[in-house]
């Protein structure tokens, strides 16, 4: 990772190695002028459509070509990981590896959330053995942990008598949903986040009135447990293109963007920085030009929709069963969607959108030209991509 490094003009003494293949790096937070590029998609089936995989594509192509870049991504969550979505490391020969490194706990970051989570759980329950000074009546507030575990999600805490707390309903989230993760993600600096945790709502008082971490007195040690997990992560792609992994909050509940930190960490150390933001452009995309350009003072140059044949024909009702085949009445239904993400992009928000179809084997020259045509009508260049099969080469 230090041979990564350097091409960021990083040496040796400015890492804390992870092993041989991942480092935490020091925060860089100052203004810069590097080109910022979004990465979003359309609607995606339940498999995701590769926008990361055509992000790491795109960052490998540009490296290919001498630019100096790096790429600002989300870490994955072990409950994905071990679903029907996967890990988060892209695919074929557009991968962040070694994957099983990334994948697999990586730097400890979502257990340093997790713990510091579950220690304002432990702290509301310890508040209300030791006769509830606060007079929480309602708790908002749930344990976490990195796992799909469906069982966890409404369960029964304080079953053992006295000594084992008060018994109440309570649940987990998954450690990605934590209110943690999105805040560490949102944070400038450790002071910042320690503003940011201690403003939580956790709790209502038999008053109806608001209680926060600040009441419960922890938000010190909740973030003292993230003094590392604050600092973005070093990793590189298969082409050993660099790339900061840090954060991960899903974009239905959160903003589903990698932190403020990684980012504009990147756009200090690389001229270009390709960035993704979680699940369709009207979610992740929105989110990330509405809450983090405000928070972090930053803007893309341009965005990258990503699309497929597949997803499209899955958005025109085709068979779920024959997603794969041939169906030009599905796709000419579904297009309507790209349209829809096109203008969303180009036309309310004013980006530059650049449409990049994630081609596929089974995908056919007739369905492939309908989709060119449509976006060029809409006077928008559509790039095929096949970087999962060809690498950087497939994205140039």
């Amino acid at each position: 990772i230090s041979k990564v490094a350097a091409r960021l003009g990083l040496n040796e003494d400015e890492l804390e190695l992870y092993g041989k293949f991942k480092a935490k790096i020091s925060p860089r937070l100052e203004p810069s002028k590097s080109k910022l590029i979004l990465v979003t998609a359309t609607n995606p089936t339940p498999y995701g459509e590769g926008k990361t995989t055509m992000s790491i594509g795109l960052a490998d192509a540009l490296n290919s070509l001498n630019k100096k870049v790096c790429l600002a991504l989300r870490e994955p969550s072990l409950g994905p990981v071990f679903g029907i979505k996967g890990g988060a490391a892209g695919g074929g020969y557009s991968q962040l590896a070694p994957m099983e490194d990334l994948n697999l706990h990586f730097t400890g970051d979502f257990h340093a959330i997790t713990s510091a989570n579950n220690l304002i759980s432990a702290m509301i329950d310890n508040s209300l053995y030791q006769e509830n000074p606060l007079k929480i009546e309602k708790i908002l507030w749930k344990r976490c942990m990195d796992m799909n575990d469906r069982a966890l999600r409404f369960i029964t805490v304080g079953q053992g008598g006295r000594t084992d707390g008060v018994p109440r309903e309570d649940g987990f989230n998954i450690t990605a949903a934590s209110e943690i993760m999105a805040v560490l993600c949102l944070a400038t600096s450790l002071s910042d986040l320690k503003e940011r945790v201690a403003n939580i709502m956790v709790a209502y008082d038999s008053d109806k009135k608001p209680i926060y971490v600040r009441d419960l007195g922890c938000e010190d040690a909740v973030c003292i447990l993230l003094k590392d997990a604050i600092k973005p992560n070093l990793f590189q792609t298969l082409e050993h293109t660099p790339t900061l992994v840090h954060g991960g909050p899903f974009a239905n509940i959160a903003h589903g963007c990698n932190s403020v930190i990684a980012t504009k960490t990147a756009l200090n150390l690389a001229d270009y920085v390709i960035t993704e933001a979680g699940f369709g452009s009207e979610l992740g995309a929105e989110k990330f030009l509405d809450i983090k350009c405000r928070i972090a003072d930053i803007k893309p140059s341009a965005v990258v929709l990503v699309s497929t044949i597949r997803s499209l024909k899955y958005n025109g009702e085709a068979n779920k069963d024959e997603i794969t085949k041939p169906d030009m009445n599905a796709l000419k239904k579904g297009i309507e969607n790209l349209g829809g993400h096109i203008e969303n992009l180009k036309v309310k928000f004013g980006q530059n959108v650049v449409v990049a179809l994630n081609k596929f084997g089974f995908d056919t020259d007739e369905e492939i030209n309908f989709v060119k045509e449509y976006c060029r009508e809409l006077g928008v260049e559509v790039a095929v991509c096949e970087n999962f099969v060809k690498g950087g080469k497939g994205a140039l």
